[in-house]
């Protein structure tokens, strides 16, 4: 049994996941879909990204991933289907396979599937159909030219300033935790077992060592830990960080380590 995994914008109120999902029983009715999430904020590639590339590793090698942010094609963002890591990912050449991958996929080809360009519904009529040929034990050379490369899309990286990591929130769960673009690596390279100290948006706030869980500190405490993601986390333990510690997308978080 395939598994295709959808991730979009879409919400869940109106009928075009469904619609989505229909078109892919009609096609291959032994599929097993599974929703990673339709709650990326509208247009939001590096929010889909940053979710599709944490999730994707936990599922089994020929797994195909339909991401239906920002589908439509254009000269810049052509229709994609791409191997990496043993498994499959569909979608517009918008940027957001650089992304999700520290690397160039294994195989990538430009989908050649035509549809109705009077009423456009890509993920649909062009992402679900790949997926289904994919799901059949289909290759991607029969609907799609082969391609070098794809878009490449940076994200805010975290500047190093001597004894200084300058990072910004890149993401914020459903718990209000806020992520980093700070990663673990860097922490260590830069901190070299240091003593620090982390800072944002309120003086009188900062927090000057690494959790382990959440569980370290005592409830509507502050911490910061390295979560799953492996990029800086600031949280607190039973509560909303984001909200009470007033962090949002592409605020600034800064780490200064002690002068050697």
């Amino acid at each position: 049994m395939a598994i295709i995994t959808l991730i979009t914008d879409h919400g869940t109120k109106d009928f075009y996941v469904s619609s989505v999902k229909g078109a892919i029983y009609s096609q291959f009715p032994e599929a097993k879909i599974i929703d990673i999430t339709h709650e990326v904020p509208k247009f939001d590639i590096a929010q889909a990204a940053f979710i599709l590339r944490n999730a994707y590793k936990d599922f089994p090698e020929g797994t195909i991933h339909i991401i239906g942010v920002l589908p439509n094609v254009s000269s810049d963002s052509p229709h994609l289907a791409v191997q990496c890591d043993g498994q499959y990912f569909i979608g517009a050449d918008n940027g957001i396979f650089s992304l999700i991958f520290d690397k160039t996929p294994d195989k990538i080809v430009e989908l050649n599937i035509t549809y109705d360009s009077n009423f456009p519904r890509p993920i649909r009529d062009v992402f679900a159909k790949a997926a289904c040929h994919i799901a059949r034990g289909g290759t991607l050379e029969v609907i799609g030219n082969p391609k070098s490369d794809i878009n490449e899309k940076s994200m805010f990286r975290a500047v190093v300033d001597n004894n200084t990591i300058r990072g910004t929130v890149i993401y914020v769960d459903n718990y209000g935790n806020v992520v980093t673009n700070i990663s673990e690596p860097l922490f260590k390279e830069v901190g070299r077992g240091r003593p620090f100290t982390i800072s944002f948006r309120f003086p009188g706030y900062d927090i000057t060592k690494i959790s382990k869980s959440y569980n370290d500190v005592v409830e509507s405490e502050r911490l910061a830990l390295f979560g799953a993601s492996n990029f800086l986390e600031i949280a607190i333990n039973v509560g909303e960080a984001s909200g009470l510690l007033g962090l949002h997308l592409k605020d600034i978080v800064r780490v200064e380590f002690q002068d050697d």
